[in-house]
């Protein structure tokens, strides 16, 4: 089935609500934030992690939509939320791709067909950063990377972790604060 373009065009509460009677609708909403979305999952879990916690993300998505706030017209919160709900269950993929990449100095999301990620921020650019992330709590890690990997503003993370702005603030600056002084005794800050 084709789903129309003016359907295409419509924001993402609009298509949640839709997608209540229409349940193919649903597919949009996979289709203009899925890609993001496993780049981010990748960085976080490997490319092998990736593709479950984005389909299950989705899946979780699809079974809650009626529960969607509708007065939310942008929907990547709430799926970087779930997403970073199911990394958080699987805290040791996460934690042993970081100490492998420490260990070989090679990401293992660039093996298989060429590099996932070309930004300076990194870990194939980094192997220092990927000692400090893994020196962060959970909570203070989920912050600094929904801002710095998936680009999401302060309230989009508030909104995506279920927690006071305030907090947002307070997690990215003892993160950073961390991976500042981590960088530097390690002797790699600039």
């Amino acid at each position: 089935m084709t789903i129309p373009r003016e359907v295409v065009e419509l924001d993402d509460a609009t298509l949640i609500e839709s997608s209540l009677n229409e349940p193919e609708v649903f597919a949009v909403l996979f289709d203009r934030h899925a890609p993001q979305l496993h780049r981010y999952v990748t960085r976080r879990l490997g490319s092998s992690e990736a593709e479950d916690v984005v389909a299950d993300t989705f899946l979780a998505a699809f079974q809650r939509r009626g529960h969607y706030d509708r007065g939310r017209p942008d929907a990547r919160p709430w799926l970087y939320g779930i997403a970073s709900n199911l990394i958080g269950k699987r805290r040791r993929a996460e934690t042993n791709l970081y100490r492998a990449y420490i260990r070989s100095g090679v990401h293992p999301a660039e093996i298989p067909g060429g590099q996932v990620e070309n930004g300076i921020n990194t870990l194939a650019v980094n192997r220092p950063l990927a000692q400090a992330l893994l020196r962060l709590t959970r909570a203070d890690r989920d912050v600094l990377l929904l801002v710095a990997w998936a680009e999401l503003s302060y309230q989009e993370v508030a909104d995506a972790l279920s927690i006071p702005l305030g907090t947002v603030a307070s997690r990215l600056n003892r993160a950073r604060l961390q991976i500042r002084q981590t960088l530097e005794q390690e002797g790699h800050a600039e």
